[in-house]
């Protein structure tokens, strides 16, 4: 009785993060299957699960994002949820208007305005239908980046649990659910486990990958990795008389398996035009040339904590040199200059701590093999660390530690500018429970162009 059952496919990426390097072999992909599998009568859905966007690609910042959009549109999605770069790397302004063209749905059910209203860019769940009756319900939600949400004008809330509430509420009048989660593998395996409305989870954020997924009970978890090596295909078999599904199937394609041509490599350069050339922006002149150097103080690295102390007043900064991917030319500083020497989405903070406390991040960040260690993340797109500078933050002759000119003693709070992947608790535990006031949502590249601004001005 073959007739009775449907059979749907789902196509995912996830955390993309503007790596284009594949993108035109993914839309050629994507859009080749949907036609295939029409031909064939069988239902076909694209979804993406966040981070899509990095500003870190020239094409994504000089489009403000919205180039990503395009891209996702000439590959036919059905539908995406966002992920922490979409949401906490840009500007309310910038994100409440990314999705403006889409010719798809923004499914997230954890993210309101201020006032508690829901964005009206954004569904909580979607319904999609299929030509036999299916009734195929998509939910989503991101990581619960609460401060920095909050600091941007948003609310977030607990992801898995209000993923539970969104399931159970539209279970009744769908066949299969389908979550678009960018919570990581952690909160994915704990959802399977407490929420059985659920049938596919289809995963992001910690760049996990399943070959051939993984099930929990009877929820199938689906995974691509990062930077769009695969591209994951999920198959569900539905009895569309008993109501019942009858099975699941996951599996991965691998990018570089797809064949490519000269027009794809020619495609992935122009959007790197495309970006620099809304780059051109002339933002200061700078006097003369400043050298980087990752292992030790330099006049790039000078510059750059006058800046962070010029603009958060903190008493001092710290900072490491693997942060600048270049030295910065004489002549005028363009969104493109600061952009290639600063690319990574990370924002300045400043952090008070007691004079103990910051006794204790000094003699850290003194570690020996430090600037030695690769950054895997945390908003950082260099490669090593580099040498830990210090800006109005040194010792004395008699080893006494002075911030500005102050010295540090217990019992006194001192305020300390720096970046804040240094507040996630991986380099220094002791700055993730401090008081941080992140600036958001310039970041540090903006934090140097107004400091060149204002050198002009005097």
């Amino acid at each position: 009785m073959n007739h009775k059952v449907e059979t749907i496919h789902f196509y995912h990426t996830n955390d993309i993060h503007s790596h284009f390097e594949s993108w035109p072999q993914i839309s050629r992909l994507l859009c080749d299957k949907k036609r295939e599998h029409l031909i064939e009568g069988d239902a076909c859905y694209h979804f993406d699960i966040g981070d899509h966007v990095d500003r870190s690609h020239p094409f994504t910042e000089g489009t403000k994002g919205q180039g990503n959009i395009r891209l996702l549109n000439e590959a036919g999605y059905d539908a995406v949820t966002i992920g922490n770069n979409e949401g906490i790397t840009m500007s309310k302004e910038a994100l409440s208007t990314l999705y403006k063209d889409a010719k798809f749905d923004v499914i997230l059910s954890n993210l309101y305005e201020e006032d508690g209203s829901r964005p009206k860019w954004l569904l909580p769940y979607r319904i999609y239908v299929t030509e036999q009756g299916t009734r195929i319900g998509v939910i989503g939600a991101t990581a619960e980046y609460r401060a920095f949400y909050l600091k941007l004008g948003w609310q977030v809330t607990a992801p898995r649990q209000n993923l539970k509430l969104v399931a159970e509420s539209i279970a009744a009048e769908t066949d299969v659910i389908v979550c678009l989660s960018h919570m990581g593998i952690h909160e994915d395996e704990k959802l399977a486990e407490e929420c059985s409305e659920i049938d596919v989870i289809l995963g992001a954020h910690t760049h996990h990958l399943f070959h051939d997924g993984k099930l929990i009970g009877n929820t199938l978890l689906a995974a691509t990795g990062k930077y769009g090596e695969y591209v994951g295909h999920v198959t569900v078999k539905f009895n569309t008389d008993a109501k019942e599904l009858l099975q699941m199937d996951a599996e991965l394609v691998r990018t570089d398996s797809i064949e490519s041509n000269e027009k794809d490599i020619e495609k992935v350069n122009d959007l790197i035009k495309i970006g620099r050339q809304a780059m051109e922006e002339q933002v200061f002149y700078n006097p003369s040339h400043l050298s980087q150097n990752l292992f030790d103080v330099s006049s790039l690295s000078s510059f750059f904590g006058r800046a962070l102390i010029a603009y958060s007043q903190a008493d001092c900064a710290m900072f490491n040199a693997g942060i600048f991917l270049g030295s910065l030319e004489k002549g005028w500083v363009t969104k493109e200059d600061l952009h290639s020497l600063l690319p990574h989405p990370i924002n300045l903070c400043l952090i008070t701590l007691d004079g103990s406390e910051l006794k204790e991040v000094y003699e850290l960040s003194l570690t020996k093999e430090w600037p030695q260690i690769e950054i895997k993340g945390l908003g950082f797109r260099g490669s090593l660390m580099g040498a830990m500078i210090h800006e109005r933050l040194y010792k004395n002759r008699n080893d006494q530690l002075f911030a500005g000119n102050r010295e540090v003693v217990s019992g006194q709070k001192y305020t300390l500018a720096t970046l804040d992947m240094f507040t996630f608790g991986f380099f220094f535990p002791s700055l993730k429970h401090a008081e941080i006031e992140y600036y958001m949502p310039e970041l540090i590249r903006d934090v140097l162009g107004w400091y060149g601004t204002t050198l002009i001005k005097e």
